[in-house]
Formats: structure tokens, C-alpha cells, sequence
């Protein structure tokens, strides 16, 4: 998800998902990431024994026990990374502070043909995920660090404190001591 999504549940149900690393997920679901950005589909769209996998998932007794029966139901794909999907980890890896170019040299493509299987691997651009992973790494040391959003900003790679702000209420709705007022400090992956 590229911006703030909030679903609404029922009283004593559970939420069990996964998350891909970037450029991960067409290879597992087959299907280009970019159909998938920021849309909600029903699991059977994506798996053939979804309806199976559904009734098992409703009998596990714990979060965990879900984890470990969706993690079972995914098979990895055989064939080793593409050089784009080695390029995705780069970026990763990178937590988004790179240099396109270089890393669509990596790739041995051009920025645009690097631009188009980006999207169709990770379901963003080049831009928008590194802009992403920019922005989680900065997450992730605002839960461990004292929140010196300057500090933060620089060190997550941002030009200044607004942009931090900017993606702050692009991702998640809003300002970055909204997000977090009264939580307790936990790392994002």
C-alpha cells in the first residue's frame, strides 16, 4: 500500500497477512505487482485453493499458527533473481538513498526500461520505492530514537525535515507526531 488504507473488522475476528520484500511478490502470485498496487482482492484471486487455505487459516488457533500455514501455502519461486530483482534488493538494501542510473546500469537497462520492469516487479516505480523504503527506514529509527525529526530526516537520506513531513502525511494520513502520540516504541521491518 503506497498511501493510509483502513479496514474495518469484526469483534473477535483476526487479521493474518503477508507482506513481500519489494520485488518479491509476482513471483509467488504470478501475476504482475503493479495490478496489485494499492487494491484490496479477494484471496482466491490470487491462489487457486484459497477456499481451502481460508477454512484452515480459520481453524488455527493462534496468530502464529496462521503465520506458519500462510508462510507453508507460498511457494517460493525456483529460478534464481533477475538482474532487476537484484537491482530491487540494491535499492532495498540501500533503504532508497541511490542513484537510479547506477543502479539501472545494474540492471542492464535503460532508466526507462528499468522504470517499466520495476513496476511491473515491485508494483511502484523506481522513484516511488525508493521514496518508500526512505520513508520506513525513517519509521523505523523514529521508534527507537527520541523523535529530533531533523536528526531523522538526515539520517534516513531526506533533503530536509519537510520532505519527512511531506511523505509522512502522503503514507499515513498524518503529521508525524500524530502517528506517534501515545504508542509504545516498536521497530517497523
Amino acid at each position: 500500500m503506497t498511501t493510509e488504507q483502513r479496514f474495518d473488522r469484526l469483534p473477535d475476528s483476526s487479521v493474518c497477512g503477508v507482506r513481500f520484500l519489494p520485488g518479491k511478490a509476482r513471483g509467488f502470485l504470478r501475476i504482475p505487482a503493479d495490478e496489485l498496487t494499492d487494491i484490496s482482492v479477494p484471496l482466491d484471486v490470487l491462489l487457486g485453493a484459497a477456499r481451502e487455505l481460508e477454512r484452515r487459516l480459520s481453524e488455527c488457533q493462534s496468530g502464529s499458527d496462521r503465520a506458519r500455514l500462510l508462510a507453508a501455502s507460498l511457494r517460493p519461486p525456483g529460478s534464481p533473481p533477475s538482474p532487476v530483482q537484484r537491482a530491487i534488493g540494491a535499492m532495498t538494501d540501500a533503504r532508497g538513498v541511490v542513484d537510479l542510473d547506477a543502479i539501472s546500469r545494474q540492471a542492464n537497462l535503460s532508466p526507462r526500461q528499468f522504470r517499466r520492469r520495476c513496476l511491473e516487479e515491485s508494483g511502484l516505480t523506481p522513484k516511488h520505492l525508493c521514496r518508500i523504503l526512505r520513508f520506513r527506514h525513517a519509521l523505523n529509527l523514529a521508534w527507537r530514537e527520541a523523535h529530533d525529526w531533523a536528526g531523522i530526516a538526515a539520517d534516513a537520506g531526506y533533503f530536509d525535515q519537510a520532505h519527512l513531513i511531506r511523505d509522512f502525511r502522503e503514507f499515513t494520513g498524518r503529521s508525524p507526531m500524530a502517528v506517534f502520540s501515545n504508542r509504545t516504541r516498536r521497530p517497523v521491518s
